[in-house]
């Protein structure tokens, strides 16, 4: 039994840990003759100062790494549906200079990939391996066979069990102990910080493992990608195949369906009304939930000109952008915030810049029963949308959710929409503001990038708020969009605010309100 199983690792690993190794490379080194049921240590060795690990889609950020243990291995290796090989491959790196904490780092897509153990997500400039932190990373469970998004594993039940929720509560108990025999005591504070499958995994650990990490950080979470998938892959592309130009076919083409220029009026207006709403016009909309743009404002009143929307095209945008809804007019999937990134091209797409679907082909229907599909894309076992989170919050747990306000995959009002029936089911905001905090993040598309602001260090705002109490009310961002440029990100309900006065690139002119 797996759960057999695993409880052995545990105990193996807790006799190992009471003695320590005066040399930690000669410590590193003799990981590699840990045995137990159902583990495979393939690789323990010591990394010098100096060495480097690609920096997935930022090579820019890439620095020389800290002198570290560097320990791979593989949980329940077998053979499953197809004859396909599967286990839980996992890495370790314990850095000489150790600060005294685990962080585990999520994963992103379909995973099935072992992502170098950097500690990158809301890290600033300064990953968690190079802070000190033991960063562990796994692909919980399978091998992808192509990039991004590669769900063929799911036909192995086994397998879906993993990504959906085992592998990373069984990597983080494992790797926990390998720390604890590497450096001769336990992590003093266990940490998870992912965006995206990540941020959903997050999510998950909150929910199914309350007391396993002290403080998780969960961004743009794809927590419930059956139902996003309808939203930007079947609802939002429908309502524009509506409007759009026709192939010889009969086919719509979609991209024809709204225009560069109309692109730019919709933007122009966009700003004009709620960029200024935070006190300064500046390129972003700090107070998202206040913006109170309507496209169909933009529809001509007479003959179509380049100063308006035709009406159809205007009631188009409006609905794709509002979410899916039922027959009845039931919402089954949240609307997506009017934010400066909808308009954006490639290589972060906006919603209003449609084209071929994010998960694939873009649909030529023009539509849809979404009473039948909404009810197939519910996915109990990857949805993480449970809100009794009193074990976590009891045991001192914190969990800080952000969101892009551009994110064109995850609608940032769905994760808001989760943060706000948590809060009610766990006894108001009030209360629940004593452990958890959400964040908007104006302009960011998915998981970063966009014209945004979207380097900013929740690691280290949450390990103040649980080693020191220190609850963070706002964290300070910058980004390559706009060089000089620093803002404050600040926990709902507030957001940044212009004083009136003082450098409007800096951060120190703006308040929380």
């Amino acid at each position: 039994m797996r759960s057999e199983t695993f409880c052995a690792i545990c105990c193996l690993m807790a006799a190992f840990a009471a003695s320590a190794f005066a040399q930690q490379n000669d410590s590193c080194a003799t990981l590699i003759n840990v045995k137990a049921p159902g583990l495979e240590i393939t690789k323990a060795a010591h990394a010098e100062a100096g060495t480097t690990e690609p920096i997935p889609w930022n090579q820019s950020r890439s620095a020389p790494l800290p002198a570290y243990c560097r320990v791979e291995g593989v949980l329940h290796r077998r053979t499953g549906v197809d004859a396909e090989e599967f286990g839980i491959n996992f890495v370790l790196a314990m850095p000489d200079k150790w600060n005294g904490d685990f962080l585990m780092q999520g994963g992103g897509g379909s995973n099935g990939i072992v992502l170098a153990p950097l500690g990158l997500n809301a890290a600033g400039d300064t990953p968690g391996l190079m802070r000190g932190f033991a960063v562990a990373s796994t692909d919980t469970g399978h091998k992808s066979h192509r990039p991004g998004f590669d769900f063929g594993f799911m036909r192995d039940q086994q397998a879906y069990l993993d990504f959906a929720y085992l592998a990373n509560a069984e990597v983080a108990t494992l790797t926990k102990q390998l720390i604890t025999q590497h450096y001769g005591k336990p992590a003093a504070f266990s940490y998870f910080s992912g965006c995206s499958t990540g941020g959903r995994e997050g999510m998950i650990l909150s929910q199914r493992y309350p007391t396993l990490f002290n403080g998780i950080i969960s961004g743009d979470p794809a927590m419930r990608t059956g139902l996003s998938n309808l939203a930007i892959g079947r609802w939002v592309p429908i309502a524009f195949n509506q409007i759009a130009s026709k192939d010889p076919n009969g086919k719509p083409i979609i991209e024809q369906a709204i225009t560069d220029n109309e692109r730019k009026l919709i933007k122009y207006a966009l700003i004009k009304k709620c960029d200024a709403k935070d006190g300064l016009a500046d390129g972003l909309i700090s107070d998202p939930l206040a913006c109170d743009f309507d496209p169909e404002t933009l529809a001509c009143k007479g003959e179509k000109n380049d100063s308006c929307l035709a009406p159809e095209k205007a009631a188009a945008i409006k609905k794709a952008l509002g979410g899916p809804k039922t027959l009845s007019g039931t919402q089954v999937y949240a609307g997506f915030l009017y934010d400066t990134g909808i308009t954006n091209g490639l290589p972060f797409r906006g919603l209003l810049s449609p084209g071929p679907g994010i998960f694939g082909p873009a649909t030529t229907d023009m539509t849809m029963d979404v009473d039948k599909e909404a009810l197939a894309a519910i996915q109990p076992l990857v949805d993480s949308m449970s809100t009794n989170l009193t074990t976590f919050s009891a045991h001192g747990g914190k969990l800080i959710f952000y969101h892009g306000d551009s994110d064109p995959w995850f609608s940032p009002l769905d994760t808001f929409g989760y943060y706000k029936d948590m809060a009610a089911a766990n006894g108001g905001l009030d209360a629940v503001s004593n452990w958890s905090q959400f964040y908007f993040v104006p302009g960011m598309s998915h998981c970063g990038g966009g014209q945004a602001l979207d380097q900013f260090d929740l690691l280290g705002a949450m390990v103040d708020w649980v080693e020191k109490g220190k609850a963070p009310m706002s964290v300070i961002a910058t980004g390559k969009a706009f060089p000089g440029r620093s803002r404050p990100l600040c926990a709902y309900p507030r957001h940044a605010q212009y004083k009136g006065d003082g450098n409007p690139e800096d951060a120190n002119s703006f308040e929380c309100r």
